[in-house]
This record gives C-alpha cells, sequence and structure tokens, in this order.
C-alpha cells in the first residue's frame, strides 16, 4: 500500500455540516481497517479534533467531546494518547466549505499532504455553480440551461422581470456555491422571485437564477482506477416533491432508481459525457454529475466533487450495482489519488 495512516476529516463551515458527519462517519466504517489506521477528524469553523480512530485490526475508540485530541495545523498532525501522529493522506469528505470548494486541498497541496478528490482549482471552480456552467457552455455534446448571476448587493430593481424575459416560468432562484438543496426555490410566479432571492442569499452572497428544465434527472459517479476512468451505473432520480430538495435527499421523500430504467443509448450518453466532463475539468478520484434528460436532449446539471456517501446515498448505491464491494472500492480511490 501506498498509505498506511489515513484521515478522515468531516463536518464543515456550511449548513451540510451534519450531511458531512455522517458521509464521513460511513467512510471512516468501509475503509479497511486490515490495511490503515483511520483517523475521524471532525472539523468546524476552525475547531479540528481526533473524533474518533481505529487502528489496524482493532475496534473504534471514540473521544468524549471535551477530551479529543486538537490538531496541529503547523503540519496537520495529533498527539493521541501520548504518541505523535502524522497521516500519510487525508480523505476529504467535507461538504460546503472549506472542503469542497478547494479551501482544505489547497492547504493539504501546501502541506504536501496526498488527498482524496480533486485539486484545489478544480474543486473550486466545479463548486461555484456559475463558474462550473460557464466552462461548460461551449462544449457540443451536453446543454446548459439559460441563467443569470446575481451578487448580493447589486441591485434587485426590475430584476424579476428581467428574469422572467430571460428564462420564462418556471425557474429555480439558488445559491451558486451551495450543496444539499439548501437556499434553492422552485420560482413559479414573477411575484415570488425577490422572496427567492432573499433565500438563497441567505446561504451565500453569489447566487443564480436558472431556466427549469422539464425532464428526468439522472446522475452518474465516475473515478479513475489507475488505469482507465470508470463510469458507475446511471440512477434515476424521483421526488415525490417539487425538486429533490432536501426532505427529498434525506427524508425519504424519493425514490432512487439504480440502476436507471432508462434505454441503453441514454445510459450509455450519461457515461461517455460523465467521462468527458471528468477530463474537461481536469477531475480526479471520485466525482459524480447530474442531469435532466428532456425532450431536447441532456442538460447538465452540476459537478459534485465529494458526493454524499451515507450508507443511503447515491455513489454506494452504484458501487453496489456494479456489484463491487465498497471497502475495495475506497482502496481503489484511496491507493490511486
Amino acid at each position: 500500500m501506498k498509505y498506511s495512516t489515513i484521515a478522515v476529516i468531516y463536518g464543515s463551515d456550511s449548513s451540510e455540516w451534519e450531511v458531512s458527519v455522517r458521509s464521513g462517519e460511513f467512510t471512516s466504517s468501509r475503509i479497511d481497517g486490515q490495511l490503515y489506521d483511520v483517523y475521524e477528524i471532525f472539523a468546524r469553523f476552525g475547531q479540528w479534533s481526533v473524533a474518533a480512530y481505529r487502528k489496524r485490526n482493532s475496534m473504534r475508540v471514540v473521544f468524549p467531546k471535551d477530551e479529543r485530541p486538537q490538531i496541529d495545523k503547523t503540519d496537520f498532525s495529533a498527539v493521541v494518547e501520548g504518541q505523535k501522529v502524522k497521516f500519510d493522506y487525508v480523505y476529504i469528505m467535507q461538504h460546503g466549505t472549506p472542503g469542497e470548494n478547494g479551501l482544505m486541498q489547497g492547504y493539504l497541496e501546501m502541506l504536501g499532504i496526498p488527498h482524496s478528490g480533486c485539486n484545489a482549482f478544480v474543486s473550486a471552480v466545479t463548486f461555484d455553480k456559475f463558474s462550473c456552467k460557464s466552462y461548460l457552455k461551449d462544449v457540443d455534446y451536453v446543454k446548459c440551461a439559460d441563467d443569470m448571476f446575481i451578487r448580493k448587493g447589486e441591485s434587485l430593481d426590475g430584476l424579476a422581470q428581467k428574469a422572467v424575459a430571460k428564462l420564462g416560468l418556471p425557474m429555480f432562484v439558488k445559491p451558486t456555491d451551495g450543496g444539499s438543496s439548501f437556499g434553492v426555490t422552485k420560482v413559479k410566479t414573477e411575484a415570488d422571485f425577490d422572496r427567492a432571492v432573499e433565500y438563497a442569499f441567505s446561504e451565500g452572497n453569489m447566487i443564480m437564477a436558472e431556466g427549469a428544465i422539464v425532464g428526468r434527472e439522472l446522475t452518474c459517479a465516475v473515478y479513475d482506477n489507475g488505469k482507465n476512468t470508470i463510469a458507475l451505473p446511471v440512477i434515476e432520480i424521483i421526488s415525490d416533491n417539487e425538486f429533490f430538495d432536501y426532505e427529498a435527499k434525506y427524508n425519504g421523500h424519493s425514490r432512487e432508481v439504480c440502476p436507471a430504467q432508462i434505454p441503453d443509448s441514454l445510459r450509455d450518453e450519461i457515461q461517455e459525457v460523465s467521462r468527458k466532463i471528468y477530463a474537461h475539468f481536469g477531475c480526479s478520484g471520485l466525482v459524480r454529475v447530474d442531469y435532466i434528460s428532456s425532450a431536447e436532449g441532456l442538460y447538465f446539471l452540476e459537478v459534485n466533487t465529494i458526493p454524499g456517501m451515507t450508507a443511503a446515498s447515491l455513489v454506494p448505491q452504484m458501487v453496489r450495482a456494479a456489484g463491487m464491494d465498497m471497502t475495495n472500492f475506497l482502496t481503489s480511490i484511496i491507493e490511486n489519488s
């Protein structure tokens, strides 16, 4: 093995921090305990500490909150049970800032510590939905819905009318740099626009309005196995709600069909487009790409460079559908990062 001591860092400075904890704990539990020592690091608003650890072939040890060893940020190490531990590799499971927008990646890269997923630049570009779409607007293999960028502090006078004229109704208003559908509104009337903008700004300083595309929501994850770029089985997401919002994602108000019951030609197209997007951005590790398949073609929604990894999340479902063991899959991600 290239690495022996793995740190899984979870928690975040965003509204997604609780989801991140669940993803991180699941990931930690599935990393091969015969190959690696695994340390779980909870990080939120600058307070980084070891929440638990599991030595090879041993049981997991959990620290009480007030007794957690603190991380020394000068070299990303910790003193655990009297021994200084330096980590060979970091598996980043922070949804939102600082783990998904390039800040954590930049910190680790400056220290020379290998980590999962994309580098700092790619993470920053793909995390911002408007920037990410801008990189794809001229490609010929996937479509992008019309959109409009709005920064906090800009005048909203006449913006609702302008948005409706450009994007039509319904439309979505969302933060450009958030996840888990926090701050997202499906706007059905012009009168609802300003309230949706205010709600989106509660999550960040940059938002976007985007034309709604009618179709089937589909998603596909891609990873590098050291030899090839592999696309996992496609999943169709069928929400009970207006869209795939937080309630639908995490509280059982949706169905996820894996593998998606779609024509082989559409499955092959989505997998090939996902590989092309992975290469276009220069991604590494594991990413998930979301789409809407409409009568007009395949529309890109977003790239998730740190997709959810709870037991019920989309990527573990894809891994199971591909006939792979989750532990072996994570070993491949770690060793080929």
